[in-house]
């Protein structure tokens, strides 16, 4: 009896755990971020090596959009006691027309004053991964992640649209 009852308690326990950590591991294992492609093709973020690298505490990224209370400081000012996010996207809270006419409208005419410092979609991404990768020794050259594109290449003056080596036809110095 005392052995059934060990058994169904450590049962128990497994499932509370597994219940409370069920958020950590419903996650995609990769994610297309292509939410800025101008000059550069999507980056395929590895999210399974992220999450195992941050020891499956999604708020290192996430800020408070995993179903955890607010761990930024600047957050928790107004929002230590809101309720879990609707979604995990970056692009859901930052704006990738960060200095669109619409966008400048909307936080001028917004009383919270906290938000107008929000960065954009692309500062956002930049802080988050630049800043981490500099923790860890990580790749941190724009095309480790990003592969220019065409555009990008004609933009840049590089690839196909490189401008032509210049001959030396004998100058003295």
């Amino acid at each position: 009896m005392i052995r059934k009852t060990i058994s169904g308690g450590l049962a128990i326990a497994a499932i509370t755990l597994f219940a409370l950590n069920s958020h950590a591991m419903d996650y995609p294992e990769s994610v297309d971020i292509d939410s800025l492609t101008n000059h550069y093709e999507a980056v395929t973020f590895d999210h399974s090596m992220h999450v195992e690298a941050t020891e499956n505490d999604c708020a290192v990224c996430h800020h408070h959009t995993t179903g955890t209370p607010p761990t930024d400081e600047r957050c928790i000012r107004c929002h230590k006691d809101s309720s879990e996010a609707d979604a995990v996207a970056c692009a859901d809270c930052h704006s990738a027309q960060r200095f669109s006419a619409e966008y400048l409208k909307k936080i001028e005419t917004t009383p919270l004053l906290f938000h107008r410092d929000k960065p954009g979609l692309k500062g956002a991404y930049h802080q988050k991964c630049l800043g981490c990768h500099q923790e860890m020794d990580a790749p941190t050259g724009c095309q480790d992640c990003h592969t220019r594109n065409e555009k990008g290449d004609k933009f840049f003056h590089s690839g196909a649209f490189a401008p032509a080596p210049k001959e030396n036809h004998g100058a003295h110095h």
